[in-house]
């Protein structure tokens, strides 16, 4: 079966759940976690749940394990934590999480920023993985990292990836 015949069989709507990780955002400044929201409901998603954590492992983690353990919530995206400053905890947060790494999405956005960006690239550790059959990406909180991330790789292959991880 090729790929256009799965993303046949994907949905073509799916539940997400949007976790910031922010230690200064609010609902009313979250213009990331908005960014998700809307890129992904114009395309037909609908949002399940969306939380704000501050940047601390056990909170990271108990959001996430909300999200994984809510059957309404189909895929998640998390979106801040993911720089080397000492206070980006959010992928040693997650680890524990990771039952199947996609190691493809961390190196396409990258990639993708490079061309934006430059060399600073380098220092996203943006990732993605599934966990209990739901894809969960980590991506950078900048809003401009939330858009490429969001309309060249997470939007594109929702659908298919959830369908992918529940076969």
């Amino acid at each position: 079966m090729g790929v256009e015949e799965h993303k046949s069989k994907s949905p073509k709507s799916v539940k997400f759940a949007v976790l910031t990780v922010s230690n200064t955002r609010v609902d009313a400044d979250d213009f990331s976690g908005k960014v998700i929201i809307e890129l992904l409901t114009s395309a037909g998603h609908k949002l399940a749940r969306k939380v704000i954590v501050k940047d601390d492992i056990q909170g990271i983690q108990q959001a996430l394990r909300d999200f994984i353990e809510d059957s309404s919530v189909q895929a998640i995206i998390v979106n801040g934590g993911t720089g080397v400053a000492k206070a980006d905890v959010t992928l040693e947060a997650v680890a524990h999480f990771e039952e199947k790494q996609l190691p493809g999405f961390g190196e396409l956005f990258r990639t993708l920023s490079h061309q934006e960006i430059g060399s600073a690239a380098m220092m996203s550790r943006a990732s993605a993985f599934v966990s209990e059959g739901k894809p969960v990406f980590c991506i950078p909180g900048s809003e401009k990292a939330v858009r490429l991330a969001v309309t060249k790789l997470i939007e594109p292959e929702l659908g298919h990836l959830v369908w992918e991880a529940n076969r």
